[in-house]
């Protein structure tokens, strides 16, 4: 399962720590190469000599390690390594991996370190619920850190609440799918050196404070596209509506509601990219004038007229702009598929134009499965079969390649 996988594992101080010990026996029995990393405090709760154990490998809590095969402590740690994983973590390591302190081996280690990372927190409930554990979090999030929420339940200190460390199999999950998602779908690095821009999800458009326009997009396909991208090697900007998906490991990501922000973020980072995939449902139309407080209401309004304008259509914006980019865009349809795919393809000036049947249960809004049809400026047709999201993304990422090759 892990076989020839290098696995840093950090160990910060908290109660829960132990449990650390069936995570690295874990990954050993699966074949993993475990390197155990702990904090000073860390070490108070779980023995090294356990970990080592377990690990076959020497622990290291003081980054002044010397001996046989030891250069730089940190930096020997983080090179060639495949997956950081920090289980668990505390409020405080958190908040020094957000501020980039690195002060001992593990801080260190996580600023060097240019693989795939995740983050489990464990702490008190209203250390987890403090709006600076929140805020560094958000930080991690958007640094492309793939954070696993904590459970509820009683915590050690006898509160009872948020903050636990979920159990050590849905940790295992976790771990098996970042690993396992670049060697199941990802077979080089063929997006190396390459900035691509991935749009994800739905954009709201406000109707008063507490009500908006919207669709029932996911964002699911843009962030499979932006994972995937990311493992190919690229450098991956992720603009994404509001969404319950967490960024993905090594994707750095602009939150935005409406399509106007949604198309400044886009803009500001579009001359700098080779790659842009227009994967986000934007809104068509906001309105107006939105009520500055709630419509209530009353025995007198039995109608609400709300007046909508056009949102930017940011395709076509970006596609009177093109220069070397490969521009991907989306055509979401309930009817007469080719036809609109093919139009849009050309009124909006894209490379690719990717095509699906939202009307269908299984390739539409909100699932893990998708049906796509890949249109080509060159006049091109590519149509899949029923497939996971991340494999489509692959489909995707594949097209986009051989534009780029024929652009150089």
């Amino acid at each position: 399962m892990f076989a020839n996988k290098k696995i840093v594992l950090g160990i910060s101080g908290g109660i829960a720590a132990y449990k650390a010990a069936d995570i690295v026996s874990w990954l050993t029995k699966n074949g993993a190469e475990v390197h155990c990393v702990l904090t000073e405090a860390a070490s108070e709760f779980v023995s090294p000599l356990v970990l080592q154990a377990l690990s076959g490998r020497e622990v290291v809590v003081n980054e002044f390690v010397t001996g046989p095969g030891w250069g730089i402590v940190h930096i020997d740690l983080a090179t060639g390594t495949d997956l950081l994983a920090i289980i668990p973590a505390t409020a405080n390591i958190i908040a020094k991996i957000a501020a980039g302190i690195a002060d001992d081996a593990l801080t260190s280690t996580v600023l060097a370190a240019t693989c795939p990372k995740f983050i489990a927190p464990a702490m008190n409930t209203h250390m987890y619920e403090n709006p600076a554990t929140q805020q560094n979090l958000q930080t991690l999030q958007q640094r492309g850190w793939q954070v696993m929420p904590p459970a509820s339940g009683r915590l050690a200190c006898g509160a009872v609440g948020k903050g636990k460390l979920p159990a050590v199999e849905l940790i295992e999950e976790q771990l098996h799918r970042l690993i396992s998602a670049t060697d199941e779908f990802i077979s080089n690095m063929d997006l190396v050196g390459r900035k691509v821009l991935v749009t994800a999800g739905p954009t709201t458009e406000a109707i008063d404070p507490v009500r908006y326009i919207s669709n029932r997009s996911s964002g699911k396909m843009g962030y499979a596209v932006a994972q995937q991208a990311a493992a190919r090697g690229a450098e991956v900007l992720l603009v994404s509506g509001p969404v319950s998906l967490q960024p993905p490991a090594g994707v750095r990501c602009v939150q935005v509601e409406s399509a106007r922000q949604m198309r400044d973020a886009v803009l500001s980072a579009y001359s700098d990219s080779d790659v842009v995939i227009m994967a986000a449902a934007v809104a068509d139309y906001r309105v107006a004038a939105p009520a500055e407080q709630k419509i209530k209401k009353t025995a007198d309004n039995q109608e609400l007229v709300l007046q909508l304008l056009r949102n930017p259509d940011i395709l076509q914006e970006l596609g009177s702009q093109k220069q070397k980019q490969v521009l991907v865009g989306f055509a979401a349809e309930t009817n007469n598929l080719e036809e609109y795919a093919r139009a849009k393809l050309q009124s909006k000036r894209a490379d690719l134009l990717v095509a699906n049947d939202v009307s269908r249960s299984d390739a539409g809004f909100d699932v893990d499965t998708n049906q796509i049809i890949i249109f080509g400026a060159d006049g091109s047709r590519r149509e899949y079969p029923l497939c996971s999201k991340l494999q489509a993304a692959k489909y995707i990422l594949d097209a986009v390649v051989e534009k780029l090759a024929a652009k150089n």
